[in-house]
């Protein structure tokens, strides 16, 4: 029995059978690749589900989270603490420039979370007489309960109803769709900028704009989950820059603390001061650890100009691997360093495993879509790497 067979048993012994049993069990990482419990090494194009920003023990990161953990680990919200206070308003001083008024910030410990506290919000918020929340289909915001009422996928939505949130779905995309359901018992929108689980797929040319423009006829929140788009992910801090648009909340996650559990819920105007005391909280929310962890991501994305790099090298990506004649791969979308290889048959996990065997993490999103989300940190070479080795890739897994 080999060390990743054996862990896997163990793991199947104790660990709920929610994530089925995964086929790679890692041990450790360094820069953008990690290695299995049997000493394997891979090429990480997954980076954690686009969380590890920096890869794997990034010497800024490491040394953040050390010494803040030498420091004080835990203070609760019955206390301040400076990394929660700094973070904030680091975060401020990113989205500060964008809208009028106030810009305030609720750190949390995940995306779920962050989009809970949005959901709270906007309903602390809306006027009387507004009860109804629009998303989109195929939407992805999260496995609680209040989040998950909010997401678009009845396999993973349908049998944990019936839910207290009266939520309309709508087309993503559809902005002739939106219009008719935003009207004045909307309380808020919820929109991805980009749908990461449903197959990295971008909003049309223009869509952001006519959500903004739909809340404001019907005044109505535009809460936007960039979850998994900030923090640099498709080559500018946040997504929603590329298309001019602000929106009365934000929602972050995943990137943003490199590998640490940190969510934040930025609230915009009127919003950003919507919640009285006592409205809304977590224990751990803004740890000082966690919070040291974000402050080092945000210094090396801009130290080290990552910014820049994520969207050269996805362009270089998406170039390499849409030049790649094979019948099974039938485009690349996305943008920066967040794609998806479109598939012309239901083949994702063929080509997930395929990949692994030649020593690179994919991740089969959809039956027809394989998301790449490396590194922030990822070199040319490396991507060159995985993109000269995709033709035998897809040929073992047709």
């Amino acid at each position: 029995m080999s060390a990743t067979t054996d862990l896997q048993a163990r793991f199947d012994a104790v660990l709920m059978p929610n994530y089925g049993t995964p086929p790679v069990a890692i041990a450790r990482g360094e820069g953008c690749r990690v290695y299995d419990a049997d000493g394997k090494a891979y090429l990480d194009l997954i980076a954690g589900i686009a969380v590890s920003a920096l890869g794997h023990g990034h010497p800024a990161l490491v040394a953040a989270v050390a010494d803040q953990a030498a420091a004080v680990a835990h203070t609760s919200n019955l206390f301040l603490h400076e990394r929660e206070v700094e973070l904030a308003e680091r975060l401020v001083g990113l989205l500060g420039s964008e809208g009028d008024g106030d810009v305030r910030v609720f750190f949390a410990n995940s995306g779920t979370e962050a989009n809970e506290a949005a959901l709270k919000l906007v309903k602390r918020a809306a006027d009387e007489g507004r009860p109804r929340i629009v998303a989109a289909d195929n939407g992805f915001h999260g496995r609680t309960l209040g989040a998950l009422s909010l997401t678009g996928k009845a396999a993973i939505r349908d049998p944990f109803g019936p839910y207290g949130t009266d939520v309309v779905f709508v087309p993503y995309g559809d902005a002739d769709a939106l219009r008719k359901a935003v009207d004045a018992t909307c309380a808020a929108v919820f929109v991805e900028p980009v749908q990461g689980e449903a197959g990295v797929v971008p909003a049309p040319e223009g869509y952001l704009a006519e959500v903004r423009r739909a809340c404001d006829e019907a005044g109505a929140a535009f809460v936007l989950d960039e979850i998994q788009s900030g923090i640099g992910r498709t080559g500018r801090w946040f997504a929603h820059q590329a298309h001019g648009v602000t929106p009365d909340v934000l929602t972050l996650a995943k990137g943003l603390g490199g590998g640490l559990p940190i969510g934040a819920c930025v609230g915009f105007g009127r919003y950003a001061t919507a919640f009285a005391k006592g409205d809304h909280g977590s224990t751990f929310g803004g740890n000082p650890v966690a919070c040291a962890a974000a402050l080092a991501v945000l210094d090396t994305v801009e130290n080290e100009n990552l910014l820049a790099s994520a969207a050269e090298l996805g362009t270089l990506l998406e170039r390499e691997a849409a030049a790649i004649d094979h019948p099974l791969l039938a485009g690349v979308r996305g943008s920066g360093l967040w794609r998806a290889l479109v598939l012309s048959a239901p083949a994702s996990a063929a080509v997930q495993a395929s990949a692994a065997a030649h020593g690179f993490l994919v991740n089969a999103l959809a039956p027809d879509a394989v998301r790449i989300a490396p590194p922030l940190t990822i070199s040319r070479d490396e991507v060159l790497e995985f993109t000269a080795a995709l033709p035998a890739i897809l040929e073992e897994a047709r």
